[in-house]
């Protein structure tokens, strides 16, 4: 009984103490002036090409970005062709003229009707064939992954980009690499999915991209990771575009290959 007690007034001190010390946290969440974001792609395949124009937004807003309209966005390649795009839809921009040629570098010029003005430039490598794609079971929770392989020219720097599709759907995941430890051999890229919801199963078709980019594009995306480059946060990727906008453009060579998960 003389123990209880004392716990039951030893507890009434303490109360409140443990009230006096409450502080109250305030979160400061992100609310960085939303940035303009330019996403602009040239493939080695017939066009047209889009270049796509937005604001970017806070984490905790939607994931709609507010399109950026009647800009002036032109395309320059290095054989002194000039080609100005088209608003077809707000914030999409088409090409009428450009075509995409291994080789060739391409410039882009983007001017807001505030007067804004963004500059990148990319250079088109020449392309290179996927030898196969394989599939891999996981060793823990029985996933199936798809990789591809390839032949990596030599006497170069290379730099890689791979896109997924999951039974003609598109994956945001960001897939990159280089040839700095495999220069002129065989590489083996496994593809691991980062969205766990989704699971290969017997019958699915896989669809994969190689694209070749230059070293510029490659760094964006290995920096963007998930996100995608479209977040106003301290760690944005780095960009090729000029006058701190967010996004990219990159001028590269395709090759895809497709097969069912068997």
């Amino acid at each position: 009984m003389r123990n209880s007690i004392v716990f039951m007034v030893s507890l009434l001190v303490l109360i409140p103490l443990l009230n006096a010390c409450k502080k109250v946290i305030k979160l400061e969440l992100n609310t960085a002036t939303p940035q303009i974001v330019i996403e602009g792609n040239i493939y080695d395949q017939p066009g047209p090409y889009v270049v796509k124009i937005f604001k970017s937004v806070n984490f905790d807003q939607s994931s709609i970005y507010p399109p950026v309209t009647g800009a002036t966005v032109i395309i320059r390649d290095s054989s002194g062709h000039s080609d100005q795009l088209t608003e077809n839809q707000p914030g999409s921009y088409l090409t009428s003229m450009t075509t995409g040629m291994p080789g060739e570098s391409y410039s882009l010029s983007v001017t807001t009707t505030d007067g804004q003005s963004y500059t990148a430039n990319s250079t088109m490598p020449d392309p290179v064939s996927i030898g196969k794609i394989y599939f891999q079971n996981s060793l823990i929770g029985h996933n199936i992954y798809p990789g591809i392989t390839f032949a990596d020219p030599a006497n170069i720097s290379n730099y890689y980009r791979l896109v997924l599709f999951l039974n003609n759907v598109r994956q945001p995941d960001m897939n990159v690499t280089d040839d700095r430890l495999s220069e002129g051999k065989t590489i083996t890229y496994l593809i691991r999915l980062r969205d766990t919801d989704i699971k290969l199963i017997t019958g699915d078709l896989v669809a994969i991209w190689l694209e070749s980019v230059d070293k510029g594009v490659y760094e964006y995306f290995r920096t963007a990771g998930r996100e995608g480059g479209q977040s106003a946060s301290p760690a944005n990727p780095t960009s090729n575009i000029s006058n701190g906008a967010l996004g990219y453009f990159n001028a590269c060579s395709v090759r895809s290959l497709s097969s069912k998960v068997p």
